[in-house]
């Protein structure tokens, strides 16, 4: 039995959901560096025990599995998650990626570390931290009148200068700096004084209880228009030839551990003139400075880039302000020092990731009251409230994390990661609550004290490139990019610019001044990069991987796509490969709630592609009427949702664009010719697909029914038309 006979939807997709929901609970590994659109390791782990374990799902998820001997290949390695879930069972791996960040992150995940040497390293790191630059992370309470209380964000607005008066004018688009949902009371801003003033209702706020002025939810900066509250003259912004837009520290979220337990609700304060000068002492003594690891890079121009060349950004450290330069080039001068090479690579790889809450896009979460990272959104979010964390991280009594983004989170959750390669385990549902099931015998990583060394190979490289011996692949379980304008390589080139200033030496790809790379294989509008360009490198990676697979071995990946045009290059790549599809199996995969995605009617359901030298299609998913189809998409539904998924028309629309890629795949086979161009293959694949007839008649009444039960099944619906119907079903 495989894949196709033995994955178990409900109980996979029943997993992955709440692992998404909160993915560092189910694998910590993620946690070793920020990565984009990473699949549920859940899912990959269901793949590879379908294909080679001898048991039912139900019996082998929750138990040590151990595959010795069987190499697993993934092309399109990123995060890693398909590499990391063959490692942990046993299975030799080796992976390709032509982004050197994915390559150390990869390594990072899967190479073996003294947790106990790296603790202690982590620890000195952050007790110089504390001697040397602490003092600028703390403040007064002006409720209690405690000195030196821990600092947990400083908030920031834009600011120009009016062109007619030449004052300083505030880009508040809200005066709002925490809503009642999470404290007791909103608390606005006085657009006057500044003063913070706790309010019950926004909609009649009253007055400043400082200076009397009306509050206000709303600021006066909308569409790139703000009005001088001192001359009322218009002003427009951003304005890219000026540079970069000044910013004004206007608020403070601090934390009392001494009042902490009597107090209600959050500590919010204005800055006081030791905050003022706090900010004025970090910046006297960078300016003083000679950097030696804050990148000097200028941002190339992109897709994602050029939102920062709109700001006046021209430099990656353009986007930091003075006191997170120093604190960064502080740490990267004693991590540069570390004898130990692996420690020094660990923490080299936490300071890369702690970049994304150090900087000066990063935005305060006014509901949820904690900053939000560069890459909540996939892109360069350039707002005009900034949100800056404490550097050092806080700690309350019971030795837990107070706050995000400070170097004490990204080390326990960096700590967390390697101890669950030692000792890995599944998180099982129980009614309400979850059961952590440690999973002995297993491990991630290459070598450990008394079992078996496994073959672990991660190599920084186009798939498009490589060698692989024939026959030398068990199987292949990949998540190919996403063609689309998500630009991976120009949102890591952030973090990969610092990295490589203290990356050790000859590491394969870090001679490269970017990650980004004219072979990539997404759609990109700055570089022309189409679905011409998608289809021939899926392609030519597919006909790789087919080539090293041995006889009847599979080739997995996942896919999810709006438009059936991007399956149309998939299909293209499968059939150039000599493969067939055997199965497309649906899958949730990412978080409804997700910022980058919520609103926008995508889906959240990836179909996985089954594709093998052979046709293995169970007899219950072959079909040749519209009929059949219905039959077979709406059993998936009620499998999804007995998992507790409730479907969207998106999630419909995917479910039934894998199967129609499936089909097209196998009614193209035999007659298939790869040589003809690639634009031509394309429409052939196609006219394929729209030979299959107008599904969008089944997709709305799926959808309905997803959501009204009681709809009635439409009338025929007619799929396959055209003379070349095969007498198989498919």
């Amino acid at each position: 039995m495989t894949i196709e006979a033995r994955f178990n939807i409900p109980l996979i997709a029943s997993l992955a959901l709440r692992e998404k929901q909160i993915q560092q609970v189910y694998r910590p590994i993620i946690a070793v560096h920020k990565w984009f659109a990473r699949r549920p390791g859940t899912l990959f782990r269901g793949l590879i025990l379908s294909e080679f374990g001898d048991q039912p799902l139900t019996e082998s998820f929750f138990k040590a599995n151990d595959f010795p001997g069987r190499m697993i290949a993934d092309p399109f390695m990123g995060g890693g998650t398909p590499l990391i879930e063959a490692n942990r069972v046993g299975c030799d791996v080796v992976g390709f990626d032509i982004n050197p960040m994915a390559a150390w992150i990869v390594r990072e995940e899967i190479e073996h570390l003294d947790l106990s040497a790296y603790r202690q390293a982590a620890g000195c790191l952050l007790t110089h931290l504390e001697r040397d630059i602490g003092a600028f992370y703390r403040t007064d309470c002006p409720i209690y009148g405690d000195k030196d209380v821990p600092v947990k964000y400083f908030l920031w607005v834009k600011v120009v200068e009016c062109d007619k008066c030449e004052r300083d004018v505030d880009l508040f688009p809200s005066y709002l700096v925490a809503d009642g949902t999470r404290h007791p009371r909103n608390v606005l801003a006085c657009p006057d004084c500044g003063e913070l003033n706790e309010v019950a209702n926004l909609h009649h706020p009253g007055s400043c209880h400082a200076c009397g002025s009306g509050l206000s939810e709303q600021g006066p900066a909308r569409k790139s228009k703000c009005e001088c509250r001192h001359c009322g003259h218009v002003n427009r912004y951003p304005r890219p030839t000026s540079g970069p837009l000044r910013h004004r520290l206007f608020a403070i979220e601090y934390y009392n551990p001494l009042r902490k337990e009597a107090h209600k609700g959050r500590f919010f304060k204005k800055p006081d003139a030791r905050d003022l000068k706090g900010v004025s002492a970090a910046t006297a003594r960078w300016k003083r400075a000679t950097p030696n690891f804050v990148p000097e890079d200028a941002i190339p121009a992109g897709d994602e880039s050029d939102r920062l060349h709109r700001w006046g950004y021209a430099r990656y450290r353009e986007l930091f302000n003075d006191r997170q330069l120093l604190g960064l080039e502080i740490s990267c001068r004693f991590i540069a020092k570390l004898p130990d090479e692996r420690i020094r690579k660990a923490l080299a790889t936490n300071l890369s990731d702690l970049l994304r809450y150090q900087n000066m896009l990063c935005r305060y979460d006014t509901m949820a009251l904690k900053s939000l990272d560069i890459f909540s959104v996939h892109g360069f979010p350039v707002g005009l409230v900034q949100c800056e964390s404490n550097l050092l991280g806080i700690l309350n009594g019971n030795n837990t994390n107070v706050g995000s983004g400070g170097w004490l989170n990204i080390i326990d959750k960096y700590a967390k990661a390697k101890q669950y390669c030692d000792a890995p385990f599944e998180v099982r549902p129980k009614g309400e609550r979850k059961v952590v099931v440690p999973i002995v015998g297993e491990w991630i990583g290459e070598r450990k004290n008394g079992a078996r060394q496994r073959r672990i190979s991660i190599r920084c490289e186009s798939s498009t490139q490589v060698t692989l011996r024939k026959g030398s692949l068990d199987a292949v379980f990949t998540d190919p990019p996403y063609f689309g304008n998500v630009q991976y390589s120009e949102l890591m080139d952030f973090c990969y610019v610092w990295l490589r200033r203290l990356a050790v030496s000859n590491v394969h790809g870090f001679e490269r001044l970017s990650t980004r790379s004219k072979d990539e294989l997404t759609g990109n509008v700055t570089e022309s990069r189409g679905l011409t360009h998608f289809t021939d490198g899926l392609s030519a990676v597919y006909r790789k991987m087919a080539h090293a697979l041995k006889a009847g071995a599979p080739l997995v990946f996942t896919y999810h796509h709006n438009k059936i045009e991007a399956y149309h290059a998939v299909g293209v790549a499968i059939l150039d490969a000599k493969l067939i599809c055997s199965a497309s199996i649906p899958c949730p995969a990412e978080m409804g709630g997700s910022i980058h995605i919520h609103g926008t009617g995508s889906s959240i359901v990836d179909t996985v592609f089954v594709c093998r030298d052979k046709l293995a299609t169970p007899a219950e998913l072959r079909f040749d009427s519209a009929e059949h189809l219905v039959v077979i998409v709406r059993d998936e539904l009620r499998q999804l949702s007995a998992a507790g998924m409730k479907p969207t028309a998106g999630d419909v629309r995917c479910i039934v664009y894998g199967h129609l890629t499936r089909v097209a795949i196998y009614r193209l086979y035999k007659h298939w010719d790869c040589s003809k161009p690639t634009t031509e293959r394309l429409e052939l694949f196609a006219r394929a697909v729209q030979r299959l007839g107008d599904v969008r008649p089944i997709i709305k009444q799926l959808a309905l029914e997803a959501g009204v039960r009681e709809a009635k099944i439409p009338t025929t619906i007619p799929l396959f038309e055209g003379e070349d119907r095969d007498a198989v079903p498919v």
